[in-house]
C-alpha cells in the first residue's frame, strides 16, 4: 500500500512510465487522447491473480493522485474449477480527475483472460467499450465449457465492441524464454503482461510495482525478475504494437482532495486502524476475540500484526469461543472486539445477550454478506439490520453504528468506540462485503483531530449503606449516561457478581422480582436511547423561489455512493431531490422524524427487502417507499437514478 505525502496531485509530475517521464506522448506516432474517468474490469479464472492485477493498477491510480474506487468480485471458492463460469473473478476500478462515488456501473475497458471471463462479463460493457481478449485461451475446450459453439472472436458476437486480440500467454512465454521457466510457471505471469500493457494505455506509474514485485519475492528472485520482465514486456507491447494506436491521459483529481498525506485503503484495512486508534486514544489495551469468517478474516489478519501498540489477537477455536474470549477481556479492562459476518452473528447472540446484561464495552463488527445461513460469502448484502437490531433473545438493545465508505470505515470503529466506553454497552459495527473490499483514497488524520476516549475505571466504594458503610455497588448509574461502573478484577474492595441472570439494580446480587426486572429492562433501554448521537444532516438544494425538495432518498451504509452518484445525475436532469444518510440505526438521530416529516414522498434504497424501511414506518408512521435489491452486487447509479424520477413524477 502506498502512501503520499501533500495532495496527490502534487504526485503526478514525478509519475515514471515505463521508466519514462510521461510528455503526453503514447509513443512515436501514437495519439494520446485526455478524459476525466475510465472505468476498468480485469477479469479472468480465480487463479489467474486478477485480484492482484487490479490492486496493483488501483495502488499506482492512488500514488498518481486520481480519485478512485473499487469493487472486487471473486468466488466463494479457494480455487473454482477453471474455465467455468462460477469459478470468474474480476477486479472493477473507477479512476478519475474529479470526485467520484462508486466503482462506475459499465467499464469501459474489459480484460478477459479466458472465454469464461469474457461471457460472464460481457453483458456489462457498453456498446463502443474497448475489450482486451487473451486469444490463446479461445480454443475449442476452453469455449465449449462456457457454451460457446463458435469463437465469439469471429462469429460477430463482438461487432459493437473496439476488440484488441492479444495471445497475451504466447507472448509471456516468449518474454520469459531465458529465465528457465517451465510452460505453466511462466504462464503464471500473464497477469503482470497485461497489466504492464493497462499501464502503458493509461499512463500509470510502474515504479510501485516493479518494487512491489522485488519485495513480495524476495526469497525467489529469479521468479520476481520473471515477472518484472513481464510487467515490462506487456507495456513495451503497448508502446510498440501497431493494434493500439491511442493511449489516454487521466489526470489527477486536484480539486477532489482536500491538502493532507493520502493513501489508497480498503474498508476492512481502515477498520482495523480505527480500532487501533480507538484503543490508543482510549489508553486501553486492544483484544480481538474472533474466528475467520469470509468477508471478516482480514481484520483479523490485520490486527495481528500490530502487537507493538498491544494489540492482542486470539483466533479461537469457533465464534461462540471468540466473543467468550472478548466480553472476558472487556471485564478485564480490555477495549474488547469480536469479528464476524452474519452466520457468526447468529452464533454470537447469547453472548451478546450476556454483554447486554452485564452492561460491559463489548464491538462486534458485522462484515455483512448475502445470506441466508452460508448464502454467499463473497458477495455483498446489507441484510443484517433486523438481525442486530432484535436477533438476541428478551429485551436486550445495542447500538449500531454503519459506515458509509471504505475510508469511513475508520471514523466509524472510532465512533462505536466511543459509545460502547462511554455508556458500557456492546456496539454493533455493520459494514459489509462491498465496503470491506472495496478501497477509495484516505486522508490520514493527525493525531489531534482524534476523539479523547479515555475512561475512569472504578477505584473505591461508591455507595452508603444502611449502616454507614461505604461499599461499591457495581450497577449505580452515572446519571447522565446510565452507565455503570468498569470495575476492574482484582481491584481491593470492588468484588463484585456478573452473570446473566438478572441483577439487583444497584448492589447487582441476583434478582427474581418482577417489579425490579421491569425496572432493569427500561433502564437497559433508556441507556440505548439516550445515547447522544449528531442531528441527521440533508443536502436539499432549494431553487430560486427558496423552495427545497418534495422527495427525501434516505440511505445507511454502503448504499451512499450510489444514491449520492444517483442523486447528482437527477439534480443535473433539473430535477430537486433531497438525500439524507443514516450512521446511527440505534438509536436513530433525534431530528430524523421531523425531517421524514418535512417531505412528501421517501425513498429508501437497501441491499435488502426493506429493513430500514420498516423501522422508518413502525416508528416515525411515514410511508417510506422502499426499493430493494439482493443479487449480491452494489446497486448500479443509473438504475437508482431511474427510480427516483419515476417517484418524483409519480
Amino acid at each position: 500500500m502506498t502512501s503520499q505525502v501533500s495532495s496527490p496531485a502534487e504526485q503526478a509530475d514525478a509519475a515514471l512510465v515505463g521508466g519514462q517521464r510521461s510528455s503526453g506522448s503514447g509513443g512515436e506516432g501514437k495519439e494520446v487522447r485526455r478524459l476525466d474517468r475510465v472505468i476498468i474490469r480485469f477479469a479472468g479464472d480465480s487463479g489467474d491473480g486478477m485480484q492482484l492485477t487490479g490492486d496493483r493498477f488501483t495502488s499506482e491510480t492512488a500514488s498518481f493522485g486520481n480519485d478512485l474506487s473499487t469493487l472486487p468480485n471473486f468466488p466463494a471458492e479457494i480455487r473454482a474449477p477453471a474455465g467455468t463460469l462460477p469459478g470468474v473473478s474480476s477486479f472493477q476500478l473507477h479512476f478519475a480527475d474529479h470526485d467520484i462515488l462508486t466503482p462506475g456501473d459499465a467499464p469501459n475497458v474489459l480484460v478477459a483472460m479466458n472465454p469464461a471471463a469474457l461471457k460472464a462479463n460481457l453483458a456489462d460493457v457498453p456498446r463502443g467499450a474497448e475489450i482486451i481478449v487473451n486469444t490463446d485461451e479461445f480454443t475449442k475446450r476452453p469455449m465449449a465449457k462456457v457454451g460457446y459453439a463458435t469463437s465469439p472472436l469471429e462469429d460477430g458476437t463482438l461487432s459493437a465492441y473496439n476488440v484488441h486480440p492479444v495471445p497475451l500467454t504466447t507472448l509471456t512465454i516468449e518474454a520469459l524464454k531465458d529465465f528457465g521457466l517451465s510452460r505453466k510457471e511462466a504462464e503464471r505471469s500473464k497477469n503482470m503482461f497485461a497489466l504492464g500493457l493497462l499501464s502503458w494505455m493509461y499512463h500509470r506509474p510502474t515504479e510501485g510495482t516493479e518494487k512491489f514485485l522485488r519485495d513480495k519475492f524476495a526469497k525467489k528472485p529469479d521468479i520476481a525478475e520473471a515477472n518484472v520482465t513481464a510487467f515490462r514486456a506487456g507495456w513495451n507491447f503497448g508502446e510498440t504494437t501497431e493494434d493500439f494506436a491511442v493511449s489516454y491521459e487521466v489526470a489527477p483529481a486536484t480539486k477532489a482532495f482536500p491538502t493532507g498525506t493520502y493513501r489508497n485503503i480498503s474498508g476492512n484495512l481502515a477498520l482495523s486502524y480505527g480500532l487501533v486508534a480507538a484503543s490508543q486514544q482510549a489508553d486501553l489495551p486492544l483484544y480481538l476475540g474472533s474466528y475467520p469468517i469470509t468477508p471478516a478474516s482480514d481484520i483479523l489478519h490485520e490486527l495481528s500484526k500490530h502487537k507493538n501498540f498491544g494489540v492482542r489477537t486470539f483466533q479461537a477455536e469457533d465464534e461462540i469461543a471468540g466473543i467468550g474470549a472478548a466480553l472476558g477481556a472487556a471485564f478485564g479492562g480490555s477495549l474488547a472486539v469480536t469479528t464476524t459476518s452474519g452466520p457468526g452473528v447468529a452464533l454470537k447472540s447469547e453472548t451478546i445477550g450476556l454483554a447486554v446484561s452485564l452492561e460491559l464495552p463489548l464491538l462486534i463488527v458485522d462484515i455483512q454478506r448475502g445470506g441466508p445461513s452460508t448464502g454467499l460469502p463473497t458477495k455483498t448484502e446489507q441484510a443484517d439490520l433486523l438481525q442486530a437490531m432484535y436477533g438476541r433473545n428478551g429485551e436486550a438493545p445495542v447500538p449500531i453504528v454503519a459506515p458509509k465508505t471504505p475510508a469511513d470505515c475508520f471514523d466509524a470503529a472510532l465512533e462505536a468506540a466511543r459509545i460502547a466506553l462511554t455508556y458500557r454497552t456492546p456496539v454493533f459495527l455493520l459494514s459489509d462485503g462491498y465496503l470491506a473490499n472495496g478501497s477509495e483514497p484516505w486522508r490520514i488524520p493527525e493525531v489531534t483531530e482524534l476523539p479523547d476516549l479515555r475512561v475512569q475505571f472504578a477505584s473505591g466504594p461508591n455507595h452508603v449503606a444502611v449502616d454507614g458503610t461505604e461499599v461499591f455497588w457495581p450497577y449505580k448509574r452515572d446519571e447522565h449516561t446510565l452507565a455503570r461502573p468498569w470495575a476492574v478484577p482484582g481491584t481491593p474492595g470492588l468484588e463484585h457478581r456478573i452473570g446473566g441472570i438478572e441483577k439487583q439494580d444497584g448492589t447487582g446480587n441476583i434478582s427474581y422480582d418482577p417489579a425490579n426486572h421491569d425496572f432493569m429492562v427500561r433502564t437497559r433501554q433508556a441507556k440505548v436511547d439516550g445515547i447522544e448521537v449528531p442531528d441527521i444532516e440533508v443536502d436539499d438544494p432549494t431553487d430560486d423561489s427558496g423552495r427545497g425538495a418534495g422527495t427525501l432518498v434516505v440511505g445507511w451504509g454502503s448504499t451512499y455512493g450510489p444514491i449520492t452518484a444517483a442523486v447528482r445525475r437527477v439534480r443535473g436532469a433539473g430535477e430537486r431531490i433531497a438525500q439524507a444518510h443514516l450512521r446511527h440505526l440505534n438509536p436513530f438521530p433525534r431530528n430524523l422524524g421531523e425531517v421524514l416529516a418535512r417531505y412528501d414522498k421517501v425513498i429508501v434504497p437497501e441491499m435488502n427487502l426493506g429493513q430500514l424501511a420498516t423501522l422508518l414506518r413502525a416508528k416515525y408512521l411515514v410511508d417510506a417507499r422502499s426499493h430493494t435489491q439482493v443479487s449480491g452486487m452494489p446497486f448500479k447509479a443509473e438504475q437508482l437514478a431511474e427510480v427516483f424520477k419515476e417517484a418524483i413524477n409519480d
